[in-house]
């Protein structure tokens, strides 16, 4: 798997609003996931990061939800998302909103947020799409220091790829379009050409298989049946001694 840890300082916006139309892709993104907020069940919720905590989650049925962060006004819990302060397997579901488009290694972040997850757990994702029109527009010169183009954009089966070596299900993923100065919002885009929406989502479930077999497996592949010649050989004597009698 090709690194992708870079030493370049990434500074995340502390809000949705700190970009251009912030408040668009936030709603957007809310909107998109309001159906899947709804089939996510447990006790407790993370959010990861600034972008994340304003999030609308109201609709969760986790009712404990723990926005966790380096600095920022709306954080309960002040922790690196490299280093989460929780047990291992004791979360439920973890919502990383734009969290790793300004993450200086985004393989630790899912590997962590993989420890505390437990079994079955749920980890969602969004980033923009490096593809769009909001992603081809970072090549302009100068733009680059500003969100969202100073952070990174990861394509969605680049992501997938991630998920798959976590042994990660992906339920549910789409991208979008945001078109803040239509009324329809880039509907027509993102029927006819999602490829191009500037903004990705992934749903994944964390599925957990047996690597090796247990004793009873073992036990029960070894075990063989009696050759069926034996048996009609056994069943003839038999035979043979009763006619005898």
């Amino acid at each position: 798997m090709k690194r992708v840890k870079t030493r370049q300082i990434l500074t995340a916006p502390h809000s949705w609003r700190d970009m251009p139309w912030g408040d668009y892709f936030r709603d957007a993104l809310t909107q998109q996931l309001q159906p899947y907020l709804g089939k996510l069940y447990g006790f407790h919720m993370l959010k990861l990061g600034n972008l994340s905590a304003e999030i609308n989650t109201e609709h969760c049925a986790i009712s404990h939800q723990v926005n966790v962060g380096s600095e920022g006004e709306l954080l309960q819990v002040l922790a690196h998302p490299t280093q989460l302060p929780f047990e291992s397997k004791s979360i439920d579901a973890c919502l990383l909103a734009h969290t790793l488009a300004w993450s200086q290694d985004p393989h630790r972040v899912l590997r962590e947020v993989d420890r505390v997850l437990i079994d079955d757990g749920w980890m969602i994702i969004s980033g923009f799409n490096p593809f769009s029109l909001l992603g081809i527009s970072k090549a302009l010169p100068g733009i680059q220091r500003k969100a969202p183009w100073s952070g990174r954009m990861f394509s969605q089966m680049r992501l997938l790829d991630w998920l798959s070596l976590l042994n990660y299900e992906v339920v549910f993923r789409t991208r979008f379009q945001v078109v803040p100065w239509h009324r329809q919002g880039g509907k027509v885009i993102s029927a006819h050409l999602p490829a191009l929406g500037c903004l990705n989502i992934v749903v994944a479930r964390k599925r957990t298989f047996p690597l090796t077999p247990t004793k009873a497996k073992k036990a029960l592949g070894k075990a063989q049946l009696r050759p069926a010649v034996n048996a009609t050989r056994q069943f003839r004597a038999a035979k043979d001694q009763d006619s005898t009698l």
